[in-house]
């Protein structure tokens, strides 16, 4: 692999798994809360 393809490759993944933590952390901070909408 060239480092170009790398460093793509890097980007990538930090976009992914750090969206994921991103929104891993705001669902603890601030859950939904669907029970109190039951009708």
């Amino acid at each position: 692999m060239t480092a170009s393809a790398i460093i793509m490759m890097i980007i990538a993944f930090g976009t992914v798994w750090g969206g994921l933590a991103a929104s891993i952390l705001h669902l603890r901070n601030h859950p939904d809360d669907t029970t109190a909408h039951e009708s």
